[in-house]
């Protein structure tokens, strides 16, 4: 793991490690595995702490050693203190420095540095000349594009999975334990706006063969209508409409005139 933690991230987590009476290095092992889902879950393989393990925010909690049931409180007591000081922001990394401009570019690629200040990513990637960072410790995503930097609010988003986008103006899709995330929901924050447009339904191409109501002439309706009345009428004549009848339709389709 490159990234490191400020000073003060690092005396939160010792005291925090105190607390349980386990080593520091063994909370700032566990507060990396955490950080990577911005608090929410962690997988782990600590010695200290019984080997390889998992915790998900809500009550699940494994450990190597699983009939030890005071390990596992102390696995989940942890997780929940560093979850909670990843969220007050009490548990950050060392920023970033700032890419150094040469000439002719607008940055480099990451660990050159296309994200400025934000700090180190969960996770970078790119594909199609499209650069991205996911930052959900700060809920940000910063999508580089043709040289240029955008970056969004990912609100309670926790962004954990890439995929291949089909169209859209991005070559990526991300989702979240809510599912696909929508980039035209996100607030931006600074940069272009290149999300992806909703493709919008195309204009009947033959207005005239869908909606012949809309073509039809005034004197063509009334012709349409007096046909209609003259064959109620020969009905009635056979007998097959009553007079009620009759002048119940006829004064429906006069009506519409």
């Amino acid at each position: 793991m490159n990234a490191r933690f400020t000073d003060v991230s690092i005396q939160n987590l010792t005291n925090i490690a105190n607390r349980y009476g386990v080593s520091s290095g063994a909370a700032q092992d566990l507060a990396h595995a955490l950080m990577m889902s911005g608090g929410s879950m962690a997988q782990f393989n600590i010695p200290e702490l019984g080997g390889g393990g998992q915790w998900m925010q809500g009550g699940m909690t494994m450990v190597g050693d699983m009939f030890n049931n005071n390990l596992k409180a102390v696995v989940d007591g942890l997780c929940i203190d560093i979850s909670n000081l990843i969220n007050q922001g009490a548990v950050q990394y060392v920023p970033l420095p700032k890419p150094k401009q040469h000439q002719g570019q607008q940055g480099g690629q990451y660990g050159g540095n296309w994200w400025g200040d934000l700090g180190f990513p969960n996770s970078t990637g790119s594909q199609n000349g499209m650069n991205y960072a996911i930052f959900n410790q700060i809920s940000r995503l910063a999508i580089q594009l043709n040289g240029k930097v955008t970056i969004y609010d990912t609100l309670d988003h926790q962004i954990g999975g890439v995929g291949q986008q089909q169209g859209g103006g991005y070559s990526v899709s991300f989702t979240s334990q809510y599912g696909n995330v929508d980039l035209n929901s996100l607030p931006i924050v600074s940069g272009e706006d290149n999300r992806p447009k909703p493709q919008r339904d195309p204009a009947p191409q033959n207005n005239q063969a869908q909606q012949p109501s809309q073509v039809e002439t005034n004197s063509d309706l009334e012709e349409d209508i007096f046909v209609k009345i003259e064959k109620l009428a020969g009905l009635k004549n056979k007998g097959i409409l009553s007079a009620e009848e009759f002048d119940s339709k006829k004064a429906e389709l006069l009506g519409r005139l």
